[in-house]
């Protein structure tokens, strides 16, 4: 899946911060359960964990991503993939999916504007229904998209009433976070991880709720 978005009155290095910053995704990630960051790599590479609420009757799905960045003059580049850390294996209530690879490449165009590219390539583990592929490709990531440019707009208002100068993306001596040892992870296959077959489930189940997601 890739698609991408021109985000108007929104400088690169805003949309860059709203990325990043896991305390302000709550306020605009609508699917998002849960995520905090596990460990550090490197200055420019972390290990992370993220809770997606799937639209019901499908389980919900969780991923541990290995994660960099890196700046490229006014453009910024975000890359992950699905990795298996020992503290923190697939649990009995969210189905374990796979980040094959996720990025996201911000590009500056002009004073004050960008354009956001997004590309994932992800197994979701399971057997699902053609609708949900559909909805996914034609509903959720433009709304997705959307809704970060919208997050993009408000993020300096929020930024200047919580911890304006703390940015560890940026300024890396801001990072408390525990090390993490890159022998201590291998990288998360697919198919070592439980297939469940949703193919059943039915569209019409989708509460109204699901549809305004």
């Amino acid at each position: 899946l890739q698609t991408r978005i021109s985000c108007k009155d929104v400088p690169a290095e805003t949309l860059y911060d709203v990325l990043h910053d896991t305390r302000y995704r709550e306020k605009w990630d609508s699917n998002m359960i849960e995520t905090y960051d596990i460990g550090r790599l490197t200055v420019n590479a972390d290990v992370g964990y993220y809770s997606w609420k799937c639209p019901s009757p499908l389980k919900n799905r969780d991923f541990v991503t290995l994660r960099s960045w890196l700046p490229l003059g006014n453009d910024y580049i975000i890359l992950n993939y699905s990795v298996k850390h020992p503290k923190y294996p697939p649990r009995k209530d969210f189905v374990r999916a796979v980040s094959l690879q996720t990025g996201y490449l911000i590009k500056a165009n002009g004073a004050g504007a960008c354009i956001l590219y997004y590309l994932t390539q992800v197994d979701p583990r399971g057997s699902l229904p053609k609708w949900v592929v559909n909805r996914v490709s034609q509903f959720v990531a433009p709304k997705a998209m959307k809704k970060i440019y919208k997050a993009g707009l408000k993020y300096p208002e929020w930024k200047r009433k919580h911890d304006p100068e703390y940015k560890p993306w940026v300024y890396p001596e801001q990072n408390t976070l525990p090390s993490v040892s890159l022998a201590e992870l291998s990288v998360q296959h697919a198919d070592s991880l439980e297939n469940i077959d949703e193919t059943g489930l039915s569209e019409d189940h989708l509460s109204t709720s699901d549809h305004e997601a």
